[in-house]
């Protein structure tokens, strides 16, 4: 089929990187694909060869610049206003096309409830035409995860030392590798620091820290050198998507934010520590607590514990020093969680049966 992925970016590089991966997974099933977007600067290094089948188009204007005729599907990426004159031909096509709105993830109850409902547009210049919600989870009741059909296998086959030394990062010693990601402002950033340092492993930490936050406040808290004691930092380039799953499965602990990072970091099946997007009044504390219930259901009671107390501290939910539990029992639990997730049908596959059905 014809796909449109419409792509509007907020404030952060997520929108466009979930986008971008789903129209390269599209395309890479024999899809054809038009990614509209407004800003697709980032692309530059986040996609920086293109994908075989994605094509890369501005974002339609009021003058109605749009393809000429819409695609078999239409997906409205985290439900983005569709332009007038975009809605206008959709509406007027011979065929109406699936018009989607692909939701953000999130583990909390709603989101089962409101996989797969349609509404039906009554007024507006896409009146007569109905938008399906499609909500990305971790249940069978929902549109699951985005994951490449050889996701697996790339990971079994990675070698670790071949690409630290093909990315120029040099170990010292039994250095272990923490990756940074994270939104500004983070007030815990130096409490995790601190304990990352006055941690039990009688080893130094490598910090890899990503553009942006992560890097300005690994160099407030360590100065321009980028060292204290047992901390040693490295300040990272914008890596390709492929080069950012190359970190996440190389680092012992991956310190990710928002959507993209997030769902990266549980495939990579290595510890992780999440930062939701901040919301006025801690709505996001919601967010963060059905994901924790859900991730932490089946592990040790006192993991369960740790972790809990760990995720609240970083998201700003609760105050107090940020205590890590041990690495062993972190570790086997994010590769059963990740297994777990295996066994589920990914987010493209139920996209394609979806919209294959309703044509």
């Amino acid at each position: 089929m014809d796909w449109d992925v419409y792509c509007r970016v907020v404030d952060n590089h997520g929108d466009l990187g979930v986008s971008w991966r789903l129209s390269a997974d599209l395309a890479a099933r024999g899809e054809r694909v038009r990614l509209w977007v407004d800003d697709a600067s980032a692309l530059a290094w986040m996609a920086p060869h293109g994908a075989p089948g994605v094509s890369v188009h501005p974002w339609p204007d009021a003058s109605g610049s749009a393809a000429a005729e819409p695609a078999d599907v239409v997906i409205a990426a985290f439900g983005c206003e569709l332009p007038r004159p975009v809605l206008a031909g959709m509406a007027a096509a011979g065929r109406a096309p699936v018009w989607i709105n692909l939701e953000y993830l999130s583990a909390e109850s709603y989101v089962e409830r409101s996989h797969r409902l349609p509404s039906l547009q009554s007024t507006g210049p896409a009146a007569g035409l109905t938008q399906w919600f499609f909500y990305p989870g971790y249940s069978d009741a929902t549109g699951g995860l985005l994951r490449e059909p050889d996701l697996t296998v790339r990971q079994r086959t990675f070698d670790r030392s071949a690409w630290l030394e093909s990315a120029g990062i040099a170990l010292i010693g039994r250095e272990r590798i923490v990756s940074l990601f994270c939104y500004a402002p983070q007030p815990s950033f130096g409490a995790l620091l601190r304990t990352l340092e006055a941690d039990d492993v009688a080893v130094p930490t490598l910090l890899l820290a990503a553009p942006g936050a992560a890097t300005e406040l690994l160099r407030e808290h360590l100065g321009l050198g980028l060292a204290r004691g047992r901390l040693r930092g490295v300040a990272m380039p914008w890596l390709s998507q492929v080069d950012h799953d190359h970190l996440l499965w190389a680092s012992d602990l991956n310190v990710v934010r928002g959507e993209d990072s997030w769902i990266r970091a549980q495939w990579a099946g290595r510890p992780f520590l999440w930062q939701a997007y901040a919301q006025h009044d801690e709505a996001h504390a919601a967010k963060v607590d059905a994901f924790m219930d859900r991730f932490l259901s089946d592990a040790p009671a006192d993991l369960a514990i740790a972790l809990r107390a760990l995720s609240a501290g970083w998201n700003g939910l609760r105050a107090g020093p940020l205590g890590l539990p041990p690495a062993g029992p972190w570790q086997a639990h994010c590769q059963r969680w990740r297994d777990a997730l295996v066994r589920q049908p990914d987010l493209t596959t139920q996209l394609v049966g979806f919209a294959a059905a309703r044509r």
